[in-house]
């Protein structure tokens, strides 16, 4: 760093700090190194300087002060789903921000914009209560309903962002206000689905439910079934009741010592299911129908206490460096899962998943999300531990969304892009009518486009 850059970063620090509690870090700090990573670690940004947030009014301050200065603002608490680096940038990291309120009467619980799920989960769930959390329970709360949410409960309750019931949010002229159905009511639709380029949440209120066991896990299959294995698939969940959420993949393992040697360095097609429904025991005929049909390597379905829903998906926890995508599926055809099999199993993509949607995430809800009327939503990934192996990954991504492209809808799920791919395709997340609604919110909210780290959804002019 030149001495002139050096300088501004030390009156960033100075200025701001006075107007805060929490820590400002720049350049040269070793607070600053560590802070600046996000989960992913191929993204590597280099903000102006970083806030830790201790309050709301920290964020307020902070993004005044940013205004003041010329300066974007980027909002992380765990670092995933980064799209665009945080470069030059005030970044405001809100891990501090990490107090959860049970309310055990109204099932509801606020939410820190640093919690994690986990977090929720655990006090949640001492109260017979669950939350509409995602695949893993390491990842933010905030942020990840803000991109909609889709979770092992989706076709039972929806969303995540369909059960947030209040924000409160920072706004980008650096105001401190709810949003409800009732009070800034345009800005909770947007915040519902639309991510988080329009304001900083700093808590929500969301609703929990009355599930402490389900039954689920996985089910393996030999990668020389997957045909087979995806269309008894597509006849098994057109009878399931919405009790059942799933997903099939196709799992290609690298050689892994930690891996038993059925999965080290071999191809896999899994069955991942949920049964939330009062009778466990019908959830457990309805997934007897798959050893009945044909014996698999590994049956892994069993009773669970829902602390342990991390199990059935088995994300990993610890930062790494990958690169994800997806796109939606216009269902499961004979030449949708010929294309799909031949151009998956084997292939340097390592995970093909294909969620099952429709249920309650089918339904009309007043918020952004879109592309409800699509059943199945397919995310791949791949990991890149180079940045060659990150170039290499775009390509064959893109490549095998070409071979699939008379299978797809051309519409895409936000939470599962990132980087330049989440930037050129922000407009495929939402449907048209939505996308325009969401322009014209941004240049009400957000005209000067600070708040430009999330979604690419640029203010309508």
């Amino acid at each position: 760093m030149v001495m002139a850059e050096l300088i501004h970063s030390l009156s960033y620090e100075g200025q701001l700090q006075n107007r805060v509690q929490g820590d400002v870090l720049v350049p040269g700090n070793e607070a600053y190194e560590t802070a600046r990573k996000a989960w992913n670690l191929n993204v590597d940004q280099y903000p102006a300087c970083i806030l830790v947030a201790e309050s709301a009014r920290d964020i307020a301050e902070g993004v005044q002060y940013a205004r003041d200065m010329g300066l974007g603002v980027a909002v992380q608490s765990t670092g995933h789903g980064i799209t665009l680096e945080a470069n030059d940038c005030l970044l405001i990291t809100t891990s501090k921000l990490n107090e959860v309120e049970i309310n055990e009467v109204q099932q509801t619980a606020w939410v820190g914009a640093g919690v994690l799920w986990a977090d929720v989960l655990t006090k949640a769930q001492t109260l017979g209560l669950a939350p509409l959390l995602g695949s893993s329970s390491a990842v933010g709360a905030v942020g990840y309903t803000l991109g909609g949410g889709m979770g092992w409960l989706a076709r039972k309750h929806g969303l995540s962002a369909d059960s947030a019931l209040e924000f409160e949010v920072v706004t980008a002229d650096g105001r401190l206000i709810f949003t409800n159905e009732t009070e800034n009511s345009d800005l909770y639709w947007v915040l519902r689905g639309g991510g988080g380029s329009f304001a900083i949440v700093t808590s929500m209120k969301i609703k929990l439910y009355p599930i402490t066991e389900v039954y689920g896990g996985t089910i393996i299959y030999p990668a020389a079934d997957a045909k087979e294995v995806i269309k008894f698939y597509r006849e098994w969940i057109h009878w399931l009741p919405e009790d059942w959420t799933t997903s099939v993949a196709i799992m290609n393992f690298p050689p892994v010592p930690d891996l038993p040697p059925f999965l080290s360095g071999q191809s896999v097609v899994m069955i991942n299911g949920c049964y939330s429904g009062e009778d466990l025991q019908a959830g457990m005929m309805m997934a007897q129908a798959w050893a009945d049909w044909k014996q698999p390597i590994v049956n892994g379905f069993h009773k669970m206490p829902f602390t342990e829903i991390d199990s059935i998906s088995n994300d990993p926890k610890d930062p790494s460096s990958a690169k994800s995508s997806g796109a939606w599926l216009k269902g499961l055809t004979d030449e949708a899962i010929d294309t799909l099999v031949k151009n998956t199993v084997g292939s340097p993509i390592m995970k093909f998943e294909i969620r099952y949607a429709g249920g309650a995430v089918s339904r009309t809800h007043n918020n952004a999300f879109g592309h409800r009327d699509s059943k199945h939503i397919m995310q791949m990934l791949i990991i890149t531990p180079t940045a060659e192996a990150l170039t290499k990954a775009e390509a064959d991504i893109a490549n095998f969304k070409q071979v699939m492209s008379p299978h797809l809808t051309g519409g895409v799920y936000m939470n599962f892009l990132e980087g330049k791919e989440s930037r050129q395709e922000t407009h495929n997340g939402f449907l048209t009518e939505k996308y325009n609604r969401l322009m014209t919110l941004k240049a009400k909210y957000d005209p000067e486009n600070i708040f430009r780290f999330g979604f690419n959804i640029p203010p309508k002019r």
